[in-house]
C-alpha cells in the first residue's frame, strides 16, 4: 500500500533541519547566478549582431576583420579587440560554468534522500529558469546603455554572490555532526531500492549491490568513468538528456533573437517575454516531480511530457504575431520541454548516483552527473551550430521541425526504460488488487 510510505517519507521529511533549508537556497542561488550570466549574450544578441556585424543588416557597410564578434565589458571600455584573447577568455568561462552543474546536485545528494526527491529536485531544478528570468530582467533594465553593461551587471551579482556561498555553504551534513542520508534512509522501507535500477521490474531488484561482509557495508567512495557509464539508465539518459538539452538550450539561446526578428519586436520586449518560457519550465519540473514521486518511476512522466512536447512546439512554430497568444504558447512549450529537461539534469541524475553500487559516495554522485550533464552540453553546443545553419538556409520553420526530430529521438533513447517502468507499474498495480 502507498500510505506507509507517504507516512515514513513525512517523518523523514520533518527530520529536515534549517541546514537543509539554507543548503537548497544557497545551491539555488548560485545556480541561477551562474544562468542569468548565461542568459545575458542570448539578451544582447541582437545588439552584439547589429554592432559588430552590421553587413547584415546594411550591406553598404563594411568592418575590419579584427573588429568582427568580440565583446565584453572591458574589451568594449578599452576598445581593445583580439581574436586570441576572447577565445580564450571563453575557453575559461565554459571551463568554469561546466563546473557548476555536478558540483551543486551532489551537494543536495548529499543533503536531500530518496523521500521526495522528484519534487525537492523538480522544484529546486527551477533554478536554472529563475536564473534565465533574473537574467534576462538584469539585462534588459541597462541596455540601453549599451549591451556591456548587461554584462557588467550580471557578472557584479554573481561576483557578490560567489563570495556568499564560499562560505556560507556546507557541502554534506556530517560536516555539522547531522547524520548522512544513507542512514535516514535506513528508515524507509525501500531503503535498499531505487527509483533507477538494472532489474526488469522491482520485484526482481536484487539488494545486494554493496559489497557486504557480515552487517559491514563497505562504501564505494569513487569510481572510475567506465564503471560510472555502465551504470544501468546512464547512458540512455545521456543519450537523451542531449538530444533534449540541445532544445531546450536552443531555446535558452535563440528565443530573444527569434522573436526579434521573426515578429519585429523591439529587444527589450523580446527578453522579458521570452521570461514566460521558464516560467512554464519551472512549474513542469515541480509538477513532474510531483507526479513521478508519486508513481515512484520517472520514465514514463518524461515520455508523456515528451510526447505533448511535441504538439507545443508544432502550436508554437505557428504562432500569430500576437504577444499575448505567443507566451501562452510559450509557457506551454516549456512546461513540456523545459519540465523534462529540469528532471533528468536534477532528479534522474541523482537517481542514478545514488544507485546502491555507490551508495555513499559522493564523489561518484557528481561523476554520473557530470556525465548526464555534458553529454547534454555537447548536444546542445552542435544543436547551436545547426540552428543557425538550418536558420539561415532553410528557414525558422525547419528549425522548428529540427526541434521535433530532437524530442522524438529523447522518447527513443529511453524507451526501454518506459517500457520496463510501466510493466513495473502494472505489475505493482496487479499485486495490489489481488492483495485487496
Amino acid at each position: 500500500m502507498a500510505w506507509p510510505h507517504i507516512f515514513q517519507r513525512g517523518a523523514l521529511l520533518s527530520r529536515f533541519s534549517h541546514h537543509h533549508m539554507v543548503v537548497f537556497l544557497l545551491t539555488f542561488f548560485s545556480y541561477s547566478l551562474l544562468h542569468a550570466s548565461r542568459k545575458t549574450f542570448s539578451n544582447v544578441k541582437v545588439s552584439i549582431s547589429k554592432q559588430w556585424t552590421p553587413s547584415a543588416f546594411n550591406k553598404s557597410t563594411e568592418l575590419l576583420p579584427v573588429e568582427v564578434f568580440v565583446f565584453g565589458t572591458v574589451t568594449e571600455w578599452l576598445h581593445f579587440y583580439n581574436k586570441g584573447l576572447y577565445c580564450s577568455l571563453w575557453i575559461v568561462n565554459g571551463l568554469l560554468q561546466s563546473t557548476g552543474w555536478p558540483c551543486v546536485v551532489a551537494v543536495m545528494g548529499n543533503w536531500f534522500g530518496k523521500a521526495g526527491r522528484g519534487v525537492v529536485f523538480g522544484l529546486w531544478s527551477a533554478c536554472a529558469s529563475v536564473g534565465n528570468i533574473l537574467g534576462a530582467c538584469l539585462a534588459s533594465s541597462v541596455l540601453q546603455y549599451g549591451y556591456e553593461y548587461a554584462f557588467l551587471v550580471t557578472a557584479a551579482v554573481q561576483f557578490a554572490g560567489g563570495i556568499i556561498i564560499f562560505f556560507g555553504l556546507l557541502v554534506s551534513p556530517e560536516e555539522i555532526g547531522i547524520p548522512g542520508i544513507e542512514t535516514e534512509e535506513n528508515f524507509e522501507e525501500d531503503s535498499h531500492r531505487p527509483l533507477i535500477n538494472g532489474a526488469e521490474n522491482e520485484d526482481e531488484a536484487e539488494p545486494n549491490y554493496s559489497i557486504q561482509e557480515g552487517n559491514t557495508v563497505t562504501q564505494v567512495k569513487a569510481i572510475s568513468f567506465y564503471q560510472a557509464c555502465c551504470l544501468p539508465g546512464v547512458i540512455a539518459y545521456s543519450l537523451a538528456y542531449a538530444c533534449l538539452k540541445l532544445v531546450n538550450y536552443s531555446f535558452f539561446f535563440w528565443l530573444p533573437f527569434y522573436l526579434s526578428n521573426n515578429f519585429g519586436w523591439k529587444e527589450a520586449e523580446a527578453d522579458q517575454l521570452s521570461i514566460w518560457y521558464d516560467v512554464g519550465g519551472i512549474i513542469g519540473g515541480t509538477l513532474q516531480g510531483f507526479i513521478s514521486d508519486m508513481l515512484q518511476k520517472r520514465a514514463p512522466v518524461l515520455a508523456l511530457s515528451l510526447l505533448l512536447a511535441i504538439g507545443s512546439l508544432v502550436g508554437y512554430s505557428r504562432s500569430p504575431n500576437d504577444k499575448s497568444i505567443n507566451a501562452l504558447l510559450m509557457a506551454v512549450t516549456g512546461f513540456f520541454i523545459g519540465g523534462p529537461s529540469n528532471m533528468i539534469s536534477s532528479a534522474i541524475s541523482a537517481d542514478l548516483g545514488r544507485q546502491e553500487l555507490i551508495q555513499g559516495s559522493s564523489e561518484a554522485l557528481a561523476t554520473v552527473t557530470g556525465i548526464v550533464d555534458g553529454t547534454g552540453s555537447i548536444g546542445a553546443a552542435v544543436g547551436q551550430y545547426l540552428v543557425s545553419l538550418i536558420q539561415d538556409n532553410l528557414g525558422w520553420m525547419w528549425v522548428f521541425y529540427f526541434f521535433i526530430l530532437m524530442t522524438s529521438c529523447t522518447v527513443l533513447f529511453i524507451s526501454p526504460l518506459i517500457v520496463r517502468e510501466t510493466c513495473s507499474l502494472m505489475q505493482r498495480r496487479q499485486t495490489r488488487v489481488l492483495n485487496e
